[in-house]
């Protein structure tokens, strides 16, 4: 049974390779536009991966990723943040949120795959 993978970001063209990659890596694949949107999603697809942008409208990664672990049926699901940032702040907050890894953007393929299926077995 494939992963569901949740990916959240406010590009369409981000969404669009992000969905092709996971896609062809076998990945059940769901898109979500922000924060606001990918909690609804969250609760409709009830994915095994979170992947989440930080920079975006409504509500931004750093508070999807808060309002994910304040839910106690989420606090274990890994999320994997996806952004243009690189700043070690703005990591450390990731991290003290409760973000599972973090990819600087443009993503290489195989490298995405890679993280997605090591953090994924740390929480099976």
């Amino acid at each position: 049974m494939p992963l569901k993978i949740l990916a959240i970001d406010d590009s369409r063209t981000m969404r669009g390779m992000l969905s092709e990659a996971l896609t062809e890596a076998g990945f059940e694949t769901y898109l979500a536009e922000d924060g606001e949107d990918g909690l609804q999603k969250l609760e409709e697809v009830q994915p095994d991966l979170v992947i989440t942008d930080i920079n975006m409208p409504r509500l931004d990664g750093f508070g999807f990723i808060d309002a994910v672990r304040a839910d106690r049926r989420h606090r274990g699901l890994p999320i994997l943040v996806l952004t243009t940032e690189s700043a070690q702040e703005l990591k450390d907050r990731a991290r003290r949120a409760g973000a599972s890894g973090w990819i600087v953007k443009p993503f290489h393929e195989t490298k995405l795959v890679s993280a997605i299926r090591r953090v994924a077995a740390k929480e099976v």
